[in-house]
């Protein structure tokens, strides 16, 4: 879906097919006098870059306590998935931002490096050069809609190396080596072996750690427990089968690991909220 005004710009994007890093929504915006969005809270995370202007944010921190923030050009602010926000232009001089919508598996260790978080959400740079970058691939992203997806994902690596290298000199914060070990065996075990009946507990003896530990670790770097994971990696790979395959639910369920074709109706629905069969059609497949 895209909405293009004079004062705005606004796209959807097409695919959900990626786990590593994934682009949901983006655009830009002039905005009027006093304009506001929200309070409103998002399942994603959402970087908004302000270009002119001044406007204010107000957001939840890690304790439910709302905090204000007054953002001026070349300053940009995150808003982190679950957390209550609302932003409000300026009335004397309404700010022009850009934004993107992203998530995946390595985001939240990646903005946790570099700083950014519930209890310190705004965007300073160090580097004119890094942050013109970003900002480059932001409006690359924002003005080439018709790309085709991966072409769009390669420009949102592109940004994030951006974002994060614009804040925090690059090498400056060693991470946990292990952990990261640790997460690349598990994640491969996932990649290997989803069609089979694997557990939590065999992807962390496969990692050599126990089964607390393994999910403590995995849900800090992640976001999302070893067991929300693996399902929602055998979701895309379902979602890959139905749009690309004329197999039946039944069997597209037995291939991402439930043999059981109601198990799998269901876990897929708690996921889009709608049934496999639902899903094909709404997207104009074969039924």
């Amino acid at each position: 879906m895209e909405k293009i005004m004079n004062n705005v710009i606004f796209s959807i994007f097409p695919n959900e097919n990626f786990i590593d890093l994934c682009l949901y929504q983006y655009g830009w915006e002039k905005c009027a006098p006093s304009h506001s969005f929200g309070p409103v809270s998002r399942n994603h995370y959402l970087f908004h870059y302000v270009i002119s202007g001044t406007g204010t944010l107000m957001a939840g921190n890690s304790h439910k306590v709302t905090q204000n923030y007054q953002l001026k050009p070349r300053q940009g602010f995150m808003i982190f998935p679950g957390q209550t926000n609302m932003y409000v232009a300026s009335k004397e001089t309404p700010w022009e931002y850009i934004w993107l919508e992203f998530d995946g598996l390595r985001v939240k260790e990646a903005l946790e490096v570099v700083g950014l978080s519930v209890d310190n959400p705004i965007y300073r740079s160090h580097s004119d050069e890094l942050q013109n970058n970003m900002l480059h691939e932001m409006n690359y992203i924002v003005h080439h809609r018709d790309c085709t997806p991966f072409h769009l994902i390669g420009h949102l690596y592109l940004f994030l190396d951006y974002l994060t290298r614009s804040i925090t000199p690059m090498c400056t914060k060693c991470h946990n080596k292990l952990r990261d070990f640790y997460l690349k065996e598990a994640i491969s075990y996932i990649e290997l072996n989803f069609q089979n009946d694997i557990s939590v507990e065999d992807i962390a003896e496969n990692c050599g750690l126990n089964r607390s530990y393994f999910g403590k670790i995995f849900k800090d770097a992640v976001g999302k427990s070893p067991q929300e994971f693996l399902i929602n990696y055998r979701m895309v790979k379902a979602t890959e089968l139905l749009r690309l395959t004329q197999l039946s639910v039944q069997e597209i369920g037995n291939a991402v690991g439930y043999p059981n074709a109601l198990h799998f109706s269901r876990a897929f629905k708690n996921i889009y909220g709608v049934s496999p069969r639902t899903w094909r059609i709404q997207k104009g497949i074969m039924q």
